[in-house]
């Protein structure tokens, strides 16, 4: 097939000649200069990027820097190239390999972590797992994910347990302000507590470890949405103290689409009840909770080769990095007439995410209008006492990607 013959082939499908990779620019982190003052344009250099809008959704997926793909690409050729001998013996070393580096990562025991497809199938295993009886109490946030409270709400109907809602305080002057609002929600029934490490719609991040303390001190136990928490920022597991963790690693750790983490406290391993069953019921690792038959092991290879690409960045620079990035254009635009931003101006309850509204738009129409006029790609939020956009940049995300958001935001408010 000449080149005129495969463009039109292309054509007849719709996609044109955009699969036609770009060139990108040759990128090596042993040859950075950590010092330079265009460092993070030299990672930028490392991903392909999309021309068509600015990027301002990263929270949903972030996509994999063109050594990361390549590598993700070479693990598929060698899974295909080894065959059903990789699937029936080598793929259950290599991801409990892949489980044991993540669990050093957060700070847990690998015996606590195995790998998942995302948060929402490592949270719904706690919830549809734990030994519910009728009457038992549940506490969650109407700013939790809404397929979780969704969960909660099956496990109401199915066992005959009560959820309990609370609302979580948007820019809360304390701690303690925070901990009250869950404190006021347990009663004696309330059995287990579902906490967003980091609001998903606000950025909002709690103070976990404090509300664990509390929790356990009523006898509840607590389960912590850390979706988009891991390779966001840094953190260590034991020090949270919470029971039960579950996160997303194709969001900020950049690991291929259909990556997960579930992480349970030791103790507390044997009381839950696997969704689907296991080859062995009598297996008391925390493998025995995710049994999901054949899937794509590539991806679990690739978990390996994300962490390493941020340790050669370093987890505490990249938080930095994000966090500054959000501030640099949140705080310009924090006062200004007609827009609201929703996430706390406090650094130590933020980090990448930020929420922001252009108070005379709906939400939908200010996402539309970014992205057609524009050319600024967010998530519009409306719902669960929230208002507005969600941005989410990510480390090539430049000063000047931000410079154009807070214009757009100015001149959408006058």
């Amino acid at each position: 097939m000449n080149k005129r013959s495969f463009l039109k082939y292309l054509a007849a499908f719709g996609i044109g000649g955009s699969v036609l990779p770009a060139a990108v620019k040759p990128f090596s982190f042993d040859q950075l200069d950590w010092n330079a003052e265009d460092i993070w344009d030299q990672i930028r250099a490392g991903y392909r990027i999309k021309r068509d809008y600015i990027n301002f959704e990263n929270g949903y997926y972030c996509f994999l820097p063109e050594e990361l793909l390549e590598k993700q690409i070479a693990h598929i050729r060698e899974v295909n190239f080894q065959a059903s001998h990789y699937m029936r013996g080598v793929q259950f070393e290599n991801k409990a390999k892949s489980a044991a580096a993540l669990a050093e990562l957060v700070g847990a025991d690998p015996e606590e972590v195995v790998l998942t497809r995302n948060t929402t199938e490592s949270l719904d295993l706690i919830i549809s797992g734990y030994p519910w009886k009728p009457g038992d109490e549940a506490v969650f946030s109407n700013q939790d994910y809404g397929s979780m409270q969704t969960m909660f709400e099956m496990a109401s109907k199915r066992w005959g347990i009560k959820t309990v809602k609370i609302d979580i305080p948007m820019d809360p002057k304390n701690d303690e302000e925070v901990v009250e609002v869950y404190r006021k929600a347990i009663t004696p029934k309330t059995k287990l507590m579902m906490v967003p490490h980091i609001v998903n719609i606000t950025g909002h991040i709690l103070p976990v470890r404090k509300i664990a303390d509390m929790a356990h001190s009523y006898g509840v136990e607590v389960m912590l949405d850390g979706a988009h928490a891991v390779g966001h920022f840094t953190f260590n597991m034991h020090e949270l103290d919470c029971d039960y963790y579950g996160s997303s690693l194709h969001k900020w750790l950049s690991v291929p689409l259909g990556a997960g983490m579930l992480y349970v406290k030791k103790d507390k391993i044997s009381k839950i009840q696997p969704l689907l069953a296991p080859f062995d019921l009598n297996l008391k690792t925390i493998a025995y909770l995710n049994h999901i038959g054949t899937h794509p092991a590539a991806t679990d290879l690739t978990v390996i080769d994300s962490i390493e690409f941020q340790n050669r960045i370093g987890s505490k620079r990249k938080e930095e990095r994000l966090r500054f990035i959000q501030k640099y254009w949140s705080d310009q635009v924090r006062n200004y007439p007609g827009i609201k931003v929703n996430t706390p101006e406090d650094p130590t309850r933020c980090c990448g995410i930020g929420n922001v509204w252009v108070e005379k738009y709906t939400p939908a129409d200010m996402g539309k209008i970014l992205l057609e006029k524009y050319k600024i790609f967010t998530a519009p939020i409306d719902g669960s006492g929230v208002k507005g956009v969600r941005v989410s940049p990510n480390i090539y995300t430049t000063t000047a990607e931000c410079d154009q958001l807070v214009k757009a935001l100015k001149e959408m408010a006058s």
